[in-house]
């Protein structure tokens, strides 16, 4: 165990050794503190800040967060085109040290605050009736500004059954995302030290070494973290020795989006945005909220041609307006997306009838099929330090307005574990339960009566329940060492978030006024299997925490405690205390248009000629990861696919891969470690009971 006087002499020699100064000073002052060129500094990031942009751009891309950046950053590549990017949120120039040190994730954290949309869900029946909060970044860089920095894949089966739901989803494939996933990366192994400490494998083929987005290991980590996949084991689940090359399930220890030359977040705004020179085909505009796309009059029915992009600053500022020479990419998110093609009357007709917008287009499955991930956790008293213990004894002495090995530190020791793992042999009796419920589940659970929706609910339902039976993860186990609801220091929690809910939600607009949030209605636990397997993911989590070597610092469980026994005291616990893992998707769901589909697999909008979505909404299911990586890799598709068009050349995809055999200068695992599965992040910090739990859950994005 590291000791308090080591953790302080980490900090201490970070803070005089690091060339990183933090807070973006090279913009507004020197090393002396003089104020320099502000406005010459500003413009090498293509950031206006004067308000001042051109009449007319050949993309707008609505939305600068996590795809929409890295979009953008892609098409500016092309000299011949005209980007402009319009964020809603902020520009963080003014918070960079919350966003820029990893450890503020859990310790200054932006949610809540003007930086996060602090969106709701309505009353939730099978949540106690509790209304869920659900942060989004509103920021440049979006929720890559503000989440747990988690950089997991999903697996390859996931992938290729997407491919397989949409015509053309070749584009789509294992293949094409696992190449995409590769070229926004910039992978660096962990130090020895660290890699023998956490008992970390990775194989460095399944990463990518020349793409913007830093990923890494933290620089500083806690013993037992190196008991995690040992612990795992012994319960039986398989240490997997690559979760980055298409086998994404078992027990690992995660990258992280975290540049190891100064131990700082990576995200979309410093990946892709902040190392470019000027571009003068590049501008991206922030505190600019899109308030609805204009189409051309005389288009053709079913084929409208957006020309122009209306924004506007605040509720009561004046309507702004841009004109579109080629395409409109909508990139604001699977809330933002719908609610911008709602606004501008494509979607449901009869919700565009009640607020009196315009139908130019129907499309019922807009706002529809929404997924997400639901969480709580175990939590244990510990006699050993933890991170948020050492912070806390040493919070005086911590750098200021600079990042160190040790805020570095992030939770990543995870795991995926499949539906065996969570029901043992009862897990056939399970699959066919839900199997023989599609029709009954298809005819009082879908929030529509379109047939189509119904139909791609039933499409969404039939793959999720074919995944079942392969080895990929169903829970997310997750430890957390930085904090809790019952304490910031001596706690450990463990996590458990269900990863493939058969429950579909749906979100609208019930107000024509861009800036009222749109209705978010998830239907969690709708269907009765989603409070099963999170119910199973939390017994996993006590039986973790009870397992040695991770028992040995263990004292006692904390929450929920002995009195929750029986299924049921699971159950009625669980509806009291579950949050959300902050990974909605699939609100513009890529299907056919027949089940409910918004986009097809060139991500075009149907019945819009030149308008594509293009983020986390397009996702037909949900994924067992973290939605980070898998969306930077369907923005650099989404850029491929559109360079490829206008620039007049094919597409080109990449050659068949297969999974790689796992290798790293670590010595090689057991026999037990090496078997294959046959089998899931989010940080916490207290502040009240629900917002410590909605922190600790939405950072894992």
């Amino acid at each position: 165990m590291r000791s308090l006087g080591l953790l302080l002499a980490v900090v201490l020699l970070s803070s005089s050794a690091s060339c990183f100064t933090g807070g973006h000073r090279d913009i507004f002052h020197d090393e002396y503190g003089r104020e320099i060129q502000r406005d010459q500094a500003l413009r090498r990031r293509n950031i206006v800040y004067n308000g001042q942009i051109a009449n007319s751009y050949d993309f707008v891309v609505v939305g600068g967060g996590t795809a929409g950046l890295a979009i953008a950053s892609r098409l500016s590549e092309d000299s011949n085109h005209t980007v402009l990017v319009l964020e809603a949120g902020d520009t963080g120039d003014a918070v960079a040290n919350s966003i820029d040190i990893p450890g503020n994730a859990y310790y200054s954290s932006l949610l809540g605050s003007s930086y996060d949309w602090n969106y709701q869900t309505v009353v939730q029946p099978n949540a106690a009736n509790r209304q869920i909060t659900w942060p989004r970044g509103k920021v440049l860089g979006g929720s890559s500004a503000l989440n747990g920095m988690y950089a997991v894949r999903p697996s390859k089966l996931e992938v290729d059954a997407w491919g397989a739901m949409i015509p053309g989803g070749d584009k789509w494939n294992w293949n094409s995302l696992f190449a995409n996933m590769k070229k926004s990366e910039n992978f660096t192994a962990p130090s020895q030290e660290i890699q023998q400490e956490g008992n970390i494998m990775y194989d460095p083929s399944s990463h990518g070494t020349s793409g913007p987005v830093h990923v890494s290991y933290p620089g500083y980590i806690l013993p037992v973290v190196g008991n995690w996949t040992v612990t795992l084991e012994d319960i039986g689940i398989p240490f997997s020795a690559d979760a980055n090359g298409g086998d994404g399930w078992g027990g690992f220890i995660a990258t992280s989006t975290i540049n190891p030359t100064n131990w700082t977040r990576s995200y979309s705004r410093s990946a892709y945005i902040d190392p470019l020179p000027p571009r003068a085909n590049l501008d991206i505009l922030a505190n600019s909220t899109v308030t609805r796309i204009i189409f051309a009059t005389g288009s053709p029915q079913n084929n409208l041609s957006a020309n122009s992009v209306e924004f506007a600053t605040s509720r009561t500022a004046l309507r702004q307006t841009v004109n579109v020479t080629k395409e409109v990419i909508i990139a604001s998110g699977a809330i933002g997306s719908p609610q911008v093609l709602m606004l501008s009357g494509v979607g449901p007709s009869d919700v565009l009838q009640a607020v009196n917008i315009p139908v130019n287009v129907e499309l019922p499955g807009i706002g529809q099929h929404l997924q997400d991930h639901i969480s709580t956790q175990v939590t244990f008293q510990t006699s050993d330090d933890t991170a948020a213990s050492l912070h806390a004894a040493n919070a005086t002495n911590l750098p200021n307005g600079q990042s160190s090995p040790f805020l570095s530190f992030i939770n990543s020791a995870t795991a995926y574990a499949n539906i065996s793992d969570l029901l043992g042999s009862y897990y056939t009796t399970f699959q066919e339960n839900i199997t023989s419920a599609l029709q009954t589940s298809s005819s009082t659970l879908v929030p529509s009566t379109d047939t189509g929706v119904i139909a791609g609910y039933e499409a969404i339902y039939n793959t999720t329940v074919q995944l079942m039976g392969t080895p990929i993860g169903q829970m997310e186990i997750l430890l957390s060492l930085t904090g809790t609801t019952q304490s910031t220091d001596k706690v450990v929690a463990i996590q458990a978030a269900l990863q493939h809910p058969f429950s579909q939600g749906r979100l609208y607009i019930n107000s024509s006024d861009p800036f009222d949030p749109p209705v978010i209605d998830p239907k969690y636990i709708s269907h009765p299997a989603d409070i099963v397997m999170l119910r199973e993911g939390l017994k996993l989590a006590r039986i973790l925490g009870n397992t040695a070597p991770l028992s040995s610092a263990v004292i006692s469980e904390v929450s929920p405690g002995p009195s929750v026994q029986s299924d049921d005291d699971w159950d009625a616990w669980a509806a009291e205390n579950f949050g959300t893992e902050f990974h909605p998707s699939c609100s513009c769901a890529m299907l056919p248009q027949e089940q409910g589909g918004v986009v097809d697999s060139d991500l075009k909008v149907y019945g819009l000629a030149n308008v594509r979505v293009a983020d986390a909404s397009v996702f037909p299911i949900a994924f067992a990861a973290h939605l980070q990586m898998p969306t930077y890799g369907l923005a650099e598709q989404a850029a491929n696919i559109i360079r490829a068009q206008w620039n007049g050349v094919a597409l080109t995809q990449p050659s068949s891969v297969t999974p790689p055999t796992a290798t790293s200068t670590q010595s090689k695992p057991t026999e037990t470690n090496a078997k294959t599965s046959n089998a899931s992040s989010f940080p916490t910090l207290s502040i009240s009971f629900m917002f410590s739990v909605l922190i600790s859950i939405f950072l894992g994005l």
